[in-house]
C-alpha cells in the first residue's frame, strides 16, 4: 500500500507527540489525519457510534499501547506539576480494571472529597482527564479524582457495558469493579466518605446512572453528561433504541413509575439539544421523579459571553432530593465547556466540570 506524503507526515507528527505528549494526543493526531483535518479541532464523531459490532480497528500500534504504562504520560496534565497522577489496578471476581488517580499536592490533614469519572466509548483516563480539566479543578479546590478505564477485552470500543444485564447490578460485573475501585481509594486515602461522587460522559454517563441507583450508600450524588437512564436496555438493540429516544423496554417503563425506584440521591444532568447520538429525551427521563415540587427559580435561560445559551431546570423529589437539568442549546454529543485537548469536547458550552463540582459540594451524603 502506498501512502501519500501528507499522510506520512501526519504519522511522523503522531510519533513525535507519542514521545513528547503521550498516547492520547498521538491518537488524536492520527484520527485528525484520517478525517482530513489539519488543526486541533476536537472530535466531532460521537463516542456512541463505535458500538462493538460497528467498531473498525484502523491501527494496531504496540508502541502506543505500551506507552500507556509509562509514567511520563503524567506530564500531559497541566496542573503545574503539583499533584500526583498515578496508575493503579483493581481486581475481583468480575475481572480487572486499571484506573488513574489524581491526588492534589499537600497534606493539610482534612478529609477530601472524591469524584469517580467514567469515560465514554473510545476514550481512556488520560483523554478524559484532559478534556474535562477535572485534575486542574482538583488541584485548585482540593479533592481526589479517579478515572476507571474500560478494557478492550471487555468491550472492543472501550464502552462501559451499561446495556448488559450483568453489568447493571449491584455487586455484579462492571458496577462491582467501579465500586471496588471507589472503596479501595476511600480506604487508602484520607477521603471524606460523605463526599464521594460519580460522573460520566455518554456510555460513562449511563454507567454513572447505574452506579448512583445501585450504590446510594457509597455515592452522595451523580453527574450524567449525555447519558442514558439506568435499566432502559438489556442488549445492544434495546440500547440503540434507547439512545435514539425510542420505546423503552417494558420493565424499564414500569420501573419509572415504581415508588421503589424513585430518586435516592441528587443528580445533575447535562445534555445538548442538538445531540444526534443520544436523544435528549434521555435527559428528561434521568430526572423523572424529581418533579414533585419545583425549586425556587426553577427554570432559567442563561447565556454566558462567548458561550452557548442554556436552560437550567431545578427540581426536587417528594423526599427532598435535588436535581438539576442543564439543556445546552445547539450543543452536540460532547462535554460542555471541555478542553479541546481531549476528545468529545465542546469548548463553547457552559463549564460542566465546574458546575458538577459546585453541585456535588452542595450535596454531601445525607443520612
Amino acid at each position: 500500500m502506498k501512502f501519500d506524503e501528507g499522510f506520512l507526515n501526519s504519522m511522523r507528527e503522531a510519533m513525535r507527540l507519542l514521545r513528547t505528549r503521550g498516547p492520547a494526543e498521538a491518537t488524536e493526531a492520527i484520527q485528525r489525519s484520517l478525517r482530513g483535518e489539519t488543526n486541533g479541532v476536537a472530535h466531532k464523531t460521537a463516542p456512541w457510534d463505535a458500538t462493538p459490532e460497528a467498531a473498525t480497528v484502523l491501527f494496531e500500534a504496540p508502541t502506543i499501547r505500551e506507552a500507556e504504562t509509562l509514567d511520563a504520560r503524567e506530564a500531559r496534565i497541566d496542573v503545574e506539576d503539583r499533584g500526583h497522577f498515578s496508575t493503579h489496578a483493581h481486581s475481583n471476581a468480575a475481572g480487572r480494571r486499571q484506573y488513574r488517580l489524581y491526588v492534589p499536592a499537600g497534606d493539610h490533614g482534612e478529609p477530601l472529597p472524591l469524584i469517580v469519572m467514567l469515560h465514554g466509548c473510545t476514550q481512556n483516563a488520560d483523554d478524559f482527564a484532559a478534556g474535562t480539566n477535572m485534575n486542574v479543578l482538583a488541584e485548585r479546590h482540593r479533592f481526589l479524582v479517579a478515572y476507571p478505564e474500560q478494557s478492550q477485552q471487555a468491550n472492543p470500543s472501550k464502552c462501559w457495558n451499561w446495556f448488559k444485564p450483568d453489568d447493571q447490578r449491584c455487586e455484579r460485573g462492571e458496577p462491582s469493579l467501579i465500586a471496588g475501585i471507589t472503596r479501595e481509594i476511600v480506604a487508602a486515602y484520607n477521603v471524606d466518605p460523605a463526599r464521594v461522587y460519580v460522573a460520566g460522559l455518554s456510555a460513562g454517563g449511563a454507567m454513572a446512572a447505574i452506579m448512583i441507583s445501585s450504590y446510594p450508600e457509597l455515592y452522595a450524588a451523580a453527574g450524567v453528561h449525555s447519558g442514558i437512564p439506568a435499566g432502559c436496555a438489556h442488549d445492544l438493540p434495546s440500547a440503540l433504541a434507547a439512545m435514539k429516544g425510542g420505546r423503552r423496554p417494558r420493565q424499564a417503563r414500569y420501573a419509572m413509575h415504581d415508588t421503589a425506584s424513585l430518586p435516592k440521591r441528587p443528580v445533575i444532568v447535562f445534555h445538548g439539544d442538538a445531540d444526534a447520538t443520544v436523544h435528549i429525551r434521555n435527559a428528561t427521563q434521568l430526572v423523572q421523579g424529581f418533579d414533585a415540587r419545583p425549586r425556587e427559580g426553577r427554570e432559567q435561560r442563561r447565556t454566558d459571553e462567548g458561550r452557548r445559551a442554556y436552560t437550567v431546570s431545578g427540581l426536587v423529589s417528594a423526599d427532598g432530593v435535588d436535581a438539576e437539568l442543564w439543556t445546552i442549546h445547539g450543543a452536540p454529543h460532547a462535554w460542555a465547556g471541555g478542553n479541546p485537548r481531549g476528545s468529545f469536547t465542546d469548548p463553547t458550552g457552559p463549564d460542566a466540570s465546574a458546575e458538577m463540582l459546585r453541585f456535588f459540594l452542595e450535596h454531601p451524603q445525607r443520612q
